[in-house]
């Protein structure tokens, strides 16, 4: 296996510690913080005319960027500081009743199953967590198992992109598809996708869709984006009501101006799209991914233990969970950082240990070893 695809000292990272845990904060390069302290500072040095007279157009200008990177209509997008408050504004702008279904998968991220089931309990409404079995081998499967939670009372639908705990890769234009002929809302959590995967928001089809961007695109901490098909833009309230609020003001004034904030994260994410595309991205992501195939295998031949998808870049990116033997988690984790310095998930997944091994442009198989 090669080294890693790009210089690890572009990054941040302590040297001293193998970081193959990319898939739960990020980590930002040397370049894209610098662009984001460069945006503090300008704000520190005339606050009033930063927030009051500039941000409005510079946060519309990054929005515009993150727009076509991510194959939205301009403005369809606005920023939040991370998915959770994205599925948060989605969540609460809607109108549920007693009886009322949300369906979501099995292998959902644990705040967002919470914010759905607050959601139920405060409306009346019931929360249905759809097993998606594994092992998988094909996205019919996938699909039709997740399809065989929907009722006549489904009024909504949240799915991941990339799920969190077993880092799969889900097919969710399909389930977007049959979801708008059947007049259900579809959600698409995305918090893994942007960076890792190469994204068209239209194409999906979701009526909304939330990422983050400090994870994969590897801007800063604190960015996200929420993005509405423009035919539901209308039904999204802004979590916060401030100053952009007002009956029939566009999209984005409304969701943009939330109180005094630092907005530096937001318009550092320019830089982080110029630093992949100057680093040649989509020979990051295939590398990446071979560094991920590589660590899965050596997982299974040392545990014995079968995959849980099949070795397709239709199935996993540049993340991979392997199932271990019964084991004391806890203990696990710990020895792992404690005596080898290795930082790295051990979940529990319905009953099931799993180990989650991210790979970035800066592991290489060294780290594996």
């Amino acid at each position: 296996m090669p080294d890693s695809p790009i210089a690890r000292d572009l990054y941040l990272l302590d040297p001293d510690v193998v970081f193959l845990n990319h898939g739960s904060f990020g980590a930002c390069p040397r370049p894209v913080f610098e662009a984001y302290q460069r945006w503090q500072l300008e704000l520190e040095r005339q606050p009033v005319e930063f927030l009051g007279r500039r941000s409005d157009a510079l946060l519309d200008a990054a929005a515009a960027r993150l727009a076509e990177y991510i194959g939205a209509e301009p403005g369809s997008v606005v920023f939040t500081p991370n998915t959770t408050t994205g599925i948060n504004t989605i969540a609460r702008s809607l109108h549920l009743e007693p009886g009322d279904e949300i369906l979501c998968s099995n292998h959902e991220y644990g705040a967002i199953e919470m914010t759905w089931q607050f959601i139920a309990d405060k409306t009346g409404a019931r929360l249905v967590r759809q097993p998606i079995p594994l092992p998988v081998t094909t996205h019919d499967d996938a699909l039709e198992a997740f399809w065989a939670g929907v009722t006549g009372r489904t009024r909504v639908i949240c799915i991941s992109h990339l799920t969190s705990p077993t880092a799969i890769i889900l097919p969710v234009a399909a389930v977007c598809a049959r979801a708008r002929e059947r007049g259900i809302l579809c959600v698409v959590d995305g918090a893994h996708a942007p960076g890792q995967l190469p994204l068209d928001v239209r194409a999906i089809g979701a009526d909304a869709y939330v990422g983050n961007l400090h994870k994969w695109l590897s801007s800063a901490k604190g960015s996200a984006f929420l993005y509405a098909r423009p035919e539901r833009q209308r039904m999204l309230e802004p979590l916060v009501i401030s100053w952009g609020w007002k009956l029939g003001a566009a999209f984005a004034d409304q969701h943009r101006w939330q109180g005094t904030r630092d907005v530096a994260a937001f318009l550092s994410v320019p830089a982080a799209v110029d630093f992949q595309a100057e680093h040649n991205w989509d020979a990051v992501r295939a590398a990446c991914h071979a560094l991920a195939s590589d660590a899965r295998r050596r997982l299974a031949e040392l545990t014995g233990l079968d995959p849980i998808v099949p070795d397709d870049p239709a199935w996993f990116a540049q993340m991979i969970a392997a199932p271990l033997p019964p084991v004391d988690t806890t203990a696990l984790k710990d020895r792992l950082y404690d005596e080898y310095r290795v930082e790295i998930p051990i979940i529990v997944w319905e009953g099931r240990a799993l180990i989650r091994a991210a790979y970035q442009g800066y592991n290489s198989a060294a780290d594996t070893d």
